[in-house]
């Protein structure tokens, strides 16, 4: 296998044609490599085989067999014993590049198939995938995790950059705190965004979304442009009453969410006592309105 700046043109299998493991084929067709089987176990899979890769469901050997670089794309939890599996099957990895896209799994998941010859690649998008069609086009731009031994991190980051994405290297022991950091940001707001809609359905708010909007898109860029500096609200003005009554307020009307809210804004509080913006006093007082001490 070629170590070069530049892969050459690959024949591609995919193991786990879902929603990652077809687009991430689909960015290999495009940039030149053939993608000539895949394996699936859903009716889901078998469409977006066929829809996205132009391709029937093979059996995974079938898969390994005519493949030179080969896709995991399978849930974490799949993964260690997948790997485990095509080892102690004796499938030929010799030579063949075995790629997975999981963020908290680093290069240890793949041992079994490197002691047997494979080439161990993580390359994880950064990068939600939903199913729909312009999955594919949200790689453009978008940042991989990349985990590669020494000697491979060339090919690795040049499949990145040809995939449209962006080779960002992560170490092998730093890659479940890559992931949480990841999963933290973007998982947790879902389910903190949701929340908000329904509280604010819940007291007849019509189009909630649409009042959230432009005050989440604001708050994004202004985090992302200035870190915690950027952050707003009662908790850094130091608004104790406020902050009590949100969560009176949740403890009658979403019980569940009310102890999520203090445990944010005693991080939130935590976050702006250490940055300069919140006073030690303000930080008494949000102390006793959330029921706890902030400085654990």
């Amino acid at each position: 296998m070629e170590t070069s700046d530049r892969p050459a043109r690959l024949a591609v299998g995919v193991l786990g044609a879902g929603r990652v493991g077809s687009v991430l084929g689909a960015a290999l067709m495009l940039a030149g490599h053939r993608v000539v089987a895949a394996s699936g176990v859903s009716d889901a899979s078998a469409r977006r085989a066929a829809d996205r890769l132009g391709l029937t469901l093979s059996r995974p050997d079938e898969v390994i067999a005519r493949s030179e670089l080969v896709l995991l794309t399978v849930p974490d939890d799949v993964l260690p014993g997948l790997v485990s599996g095509l080892a102690a099957t004796g499938a030929d990895l010799r030579g063949k590049l075995l790629v997975h896209a999981s963020g908290a799994y680093g290069l240890g998941v793949l041992d079994p198939a490197a002691e047997a010859g494979a080439l161990p690649l993580a390359l994880h998008p950064v990068m939600t995938f939903t199913g729909r069609s312009d999955d594919l086009t949200r790689l453009n731009g978008c940042s991989f995790g990349v985990t590669a031994p020494d000697l491979l991190r060339p090919v690795a980051e040049a499949l990145v950059i040809e995939m449209g994405g962006e080779p960002v290297w992560i170490a092998d022991r730093d890659r479940p705190l890559y992931h949480a950091a990841l999963a933290g940001a973007a998982n947790h707001m879902v389910t903190l965004v949701a929340e908000s809609q329904e509280l604010l359905a819940k007291i007849g708010v019509e189009h909630p979304g649409r009042m959230l909007g432009p005050l989440l898109s604001a708050a994004l860029d202004n985090v992302l442009r200035l870190g915690i500096s950027g952050l707003t609200g009662p908790v850094v003005r130091g608004d104790a009453g406020t902050v009590r009554k949100h969560v009176d307020a949740l403890i009658l009307a979403a019980p569940e969410a009310a102890d999520a809210y203090v445990a944010l804004a005693r991080l939130t509080a935590d976050r702006a006592l250490a940055a300069g913006l919140l006073k030690p006093e303000a930080a008494e007082r949000l102390l006793d309105a959330l029921g706890g001490n902030i400085w654990t």
